[in-house]
């Protein structure tokens, strides 16, 4: 078996957060993959239900200003998935869901949030992270379309 690694950036990974389908594939397709010896990290955005479900979660870097607002790069294992989550409280720890208010309304910004998620991801899909650098990157949806121009 050869060993490949990928970088899985996307908004939604089941169990963490879930809205739909999305979700179900960025949860299982790591594990499948696993098998075949690829090594996958998956990036997703620093939500509050995300947050809270790893409180352990290990510094890897830091942006003073990612599109206006200071963020961290955290690492962690849930789930049998080696993750990666961008915090980004001003853009992610909100009430509602991961698109959407409490009152069913899209944020307002969410083409600057997923552009910040993007190009972070674009980051760390180019230069690697901690000694790893990805051969692969598999943007899923819209949400991270923007990070393979970034590149």
């Amino acid at each position: 078996m050869t060993s490949m690694d990928i970088l899985a950036v996307t908004a939604e990974v089941f169990p963490l957060i879930k809205t739909g389908g999305l979700a179900d594939v960025t949860g299982s397709l790591p594990k499948a993959l696993k098998k075949f010896g690829v090594r996958v990290k998956t990036l997703t955005p620093g939500y509050r239900a995300v947050m809270r479900a790893l409180p352990s979660a290990r510094l890897v870097k830091t942006y003073d200003d990612l599109f206006g607002v200071q963020a961290r790069l955290l690492a962690a294992q849930a789930a049998g998935l080696d993750l990666l989550i961008l915090d980004a409280p001003e853009f992610f720890d909100r009430p509602g869901g991961p698109y959407l208010n409490e009152y069913g309304e899209e944020h307002h910004d969410n083409w600057k949030r997923f552009a910040a998620f993007s190009k972070a991801a674009s980051e760390v899909g180019g230069s690697g992270v901690k000694e790893w650098k990805p051969c692969l990157i598999h943007a899923h949806d819209w949400h991270s379309a923007l990070t393979l121009a970034y590149l």
